[in-house]
């Protein structure tokens, strides 16, 4: 493990780097915007204490929210990406900087204030040349605390689609690359305690000496601030002046992953265009289609089932020969148009540990409605909250099982192969179906819909760029089911990344040059 994990250092340096500037990058912003604003807040409160409790009781309980749920709170207002990311990490951090600023302030010897008044000194006299330089080591502590947490929790923010580190641990796991998901583990690990470091010296040598180099203190402190909100700017302004480009999305599946590289690949080469890809968005179709409507992203790949229930909430039942009323409901509710059908149909399937399999003669779904009282069934987030999921499928089968478990897509393979799940949901194209110890069964009822691959694109980008129907159309037909299983296989059991597995394919069906 080790070993690999060094030759993805060695090997892909550049993409660590990216992955490491959007990560500070990202963190920087919170950490000013929670400095800033969460050392204001401390110095109001200390100053007024009637707003003192119900600041603090509001700020205790955003840091209790789950990190997950305050992501899909912010979602339908900021959006996917790098702003939904640093709005919910500044409000986790201002915890620490509220509290140690007001805790502070408050512990200053009052006789030192009352004294400085009785001198005559104004209340912002006190406050800047008194009050604040005192406080200022357990000022500094809640700063070293919250910029670790806010480093550390960058990571799950590419759950919604942001930049940094995260990408590295989701991408793995999804495609079952360990030595990736602890590549990425380890560079958050080693910014938070280079942070820390950083901040326990810079304490030490200013806060801890004598009131005769207070003055240097301050203008250390000053020059820390000014770099870090510069920091935060130069961001914020390469943010704004970025060029327009073609965003894509993709869900967390190695098969989008593949179709996401495919993509940027096929667009850059034939149009000169420039691809902003965000792969592996948490939550999939959830969240990337109001991202789609709000103009966040321009293009992403989605099957037709998963469209005509989930997206458009129809009950009736989808067959292929539908693809038109589908089009003409996502044309006039959406402004978007289905491009690109690639060919393969990846519907779902459900797979029994072999051992049950044999055990109880399963081959079929309604064979194993008869004892799914004694298994677990495992799948990802969205399928037990889907309308074509768990609970129309146990209704349609009558199924009852003992037990369910969320698991992500690339951990349920290993669970089933450790024993941890009896049954789990699959996808006819999984890579892995081939060497997973298990049996998948019949559909014998005919219970889930055509999924067939498209590519679903806003009508405002296939306007502003029209040859992007002519770029798409390079995808009609272009993938059997086998092909787009063999692709995963080389991605989750081989090792290869989604881009090198996509170019091949690419310049192999004479689609790249």
């Amino acid at each position: 493990m080790f070993s690999e994990m060094i030759r993805l250092f060695q090997e892909r340096s550049d993409f660590f780097l990216q992955l490491t500037l959007e990560h500070i990058a990202i963190s920087l912003v919170a950490i000013v915007l929670a400095i800033v604003i969460g050392g204001a807040m401390g110095i109001l409160i200390a100053e007024v204490d009637r707003m003192a409790q119900p600041t603090l009781l509001v700020v205790n309980f955003l840091y209790t929210i789950p990190s997950i749920a305050m992501f899909g709170f912010l979602l339908p207002f900021s959006g996917i990406g790098n702003t939904t990311a640093i709005i919910a990490l500044t409000l986790y951090a201002l915890l620490p900087m509220v509290k140690n600023t007001h805790t502070g302030l408050k512990n200053v010897d009052p006789l030192l204030i009352e004294a400085a008044v009785g001198m005559g000194s104004t209340r912002f006299q006190v406050l800047r040349r008194i009050a604040l330089p005192l406080a200022m080591p357990v000022i500094l502590a809640g700063i070293r605390n919250m910029t670790t947490m806010t480093i550390a929790l960058a990571g799950i923010a590419s759950f919604i689609g942001a930049g940094g580190l995260g990408i590295a641990i989701y991408r793995g796991i999804t495609t079952n690359n360990a030595a990736l998901a602890f590549d990425g583990s380890l560079l958050i690990a080693c910014l938070a305690l280079l942070a820390d470091t950083v901040l326990a010296r810079f304490e030490k040598r200013v806060f801890l000496r004598r009131s005769g180099t207070r003055r240097r203190s301050w203008r250390c402190l000053a020059a820390i601030s000014l770099a870090l909100v510069a920091a935060g700017g130069a961001y914020a302004f390469f943010q704004s002046t970025k060029a327009a480009v073609i965003r894509i999305a993709t869900k967390p599946m190695t098969e989008q992953l593949i179709l996401g590289e495919m993509l940027k690949l096929v667009i850059e080469q034939d149009s000169g265009l420039k691809v902003a890809l965000t792969p592996g968005v948490g939550g999939g179709t959830s969240n990337i289609m109001p991202a789609m409507e709000h103009g966040d992203f321009d293009i992403y790949p989605e099957y037709t089932g998963t469209g005509w229930l989930q997206v458009l909430k129809r009950t009736d039942a989808y067959d292929e020969s539908r693809f038109a009323e589908l089009q003409e409901e996502y044309r006039n509710r959406y402004h978007m148009e289905w491009l690109g059908m690639t060919g393969f149909n990846d519907t779902f399937g459900i797979a029994v540990r072999r051992d049950l399999a044999e055990r109880y003669q399963l081959r079929t779904y309604s064979d194993l409605a008869r004892v799914a009282d004694k298994m677990n069934f495992g799948a990802e987030y969205d399928f037990f909250e889907r309308e074509d999921g768990f609970p129309a499928m146990c209704r349609a089968y009558g199924m009852n099982f003992a037990s369910t478990v969320d698991i992500d897509i690339g951990l349920k393979y290993q669970a089933l192969d450790e024993g941890k799940l009896d049954s789990m949901i699959v996808f006819t194209t999984d890579g892995r179906l081939s060497k997973v110890n298990g049996i998948v069964l019949e559909d014998d009822k005919k219970f889930f819909t055509s999924y067939e691959c498209g590519m679903v694109v806003r009508e405002a980008a296939l306007v502003e760029h029209p040859e992007l129907r002519d770029l798409l159309a390079h995808f009609d037909g272009l993938i059997s089911e086998a092909e787009m299983a063999e692709m995963n296989d080389a991605v989750e059991s081989g090792g290869e990344e989604p881009r090198t597995v996509a170019r091949r394919f690419l310049e192999e069906k004479g689609v790249l040059r």
